[in-house]
């Protein structure tokens, strides 16, 4: 029944911001608003972090947690989208001018770890008055949902557009059932993971906000920091990997980052690939986002 609760407060503020006639000021104010949202988000789960007990004796841990959670889905994501790539063959047209050669830039995951790092310091200082209230989390979590909703519909792209992409709903169906077999293994090294926490840990796929709530709420602050690391590394591994392969690896290069397809890692995915591969990657990223929260809820669930 809790499960399907929260699928409900997931799924629920997600159709309404969806069903919410889209403006151009709206769609501008939603971004600014996620933005700000998220690195509240962050702050958030760096004070709850911090209320672990013995959390310096379990740093090691964490870190193994997150290699090895992120080498696994990570590489098996990438295999089966480049082994698609080699059965059937989408090439892109590559930009060809010096003036539009790809920038890498980190700054944004950077200033979104510092968000951690900041909220880990206030947790230590703030008193017990002020730390945020139980049900804060799950509040925001709605919002942040809310405001996605409405930035998809924003995007200009409806259902069935992103649905009659086939080559998008194709990549989304491999992407996630390969990096659902990473999870899979993740929990066949730890034996303190279980089969359902690896999946639910892996099916973030890139959305470090909502991994992070979902994870710290079914399995606590560490688990919820695995996940907040594990998804920030595909946001750094894509900025690197995207401009290196694709040329002949296109749905490899637009699927490295997972939901971040769609907004994040999407100026970079263009200037990597022309106009041309937009498409695929608005449709890719669409659907990784609706079926991430309905992934994670289900797999925490059990």
């Amino acid at each position: 029944m809790q499960s399907l609760i929260t699928l409900i407060l997931v799924l629920t503020p997600l159709f309404i911001g969806f069903a919410i006639p889209s403006h151009p000021k709206l769609t501008v104010m939603v971004d600014k608003g996620l933005s700000y949202l998220v690195f509240i988000i962050l702050t958030l789960i760096g004070i709850e972090l911090s209320q672990v007990d013995g959390l310096g004796s379990q740093i090691g841990e964490i870190a193994l947690y997150v290699t090895a959670l992120s080498v696994l889905t990570i590489g098996t994501g990438l295999f089966g989208l480049m082994a698609f790539d080699m059965i059937k063959p989408w090439h892109a047209k590559t930009c060809a001018t010096k003036s539009q050669k790809p920038r890498v830039s980190v700054r944004g995951s950077l200033i979104q770890v510092i968000c951690v790092v900041i909220g880990f310091g206030l947790g230590h200082v703030l008193p017990e008055i002020l730390m945020p209230h139980a049900n804060t989390m799950t509040a925001l979590l709605m919002i942040l949902i809310f405001l996605v909703g409405i930035g998809l519909k924003g995007s200009g792209i409806t259902l069935k557009e992103v649905l009659l992409n086939r080559r998008g709903v194709e990549m989304s169906v491999i992407f996630t059932v390969s990096v659902l077999v990473g999870g899979l293994m993740f929990a066949a090294i730890f034996s303190d993971v279980s089969w359902s926490k690896g999946l639910a840990l892996a099916s973030g796929f890139g959305w470090y906000s909502l991994s992070a709530i979902v994870m710290t709420d079914a399995y606590g602050a560490i688990w919820g920091s695995v996940a907040l690391f594990n998804d920030l590394i595909r946001e750094f591994f894509a900025l690197l990997f995207i401009p290196l392969v694709m040329r002949n690896y296109p749905s490899a290069a637009v699927g490295s980052g997972g939901a971040t397809s769609l907004d994040f890692t999407l100026p970079i995915i263009q200037q990597s690939g022309s106009l041309t591969v937009v498409p695929l990657a608005i449709s890719f990223g669409f659907l990784i986002n609706i079926v991430a929260p309905v992934l994670m809820v289900l797999f925490s669930a059990f």
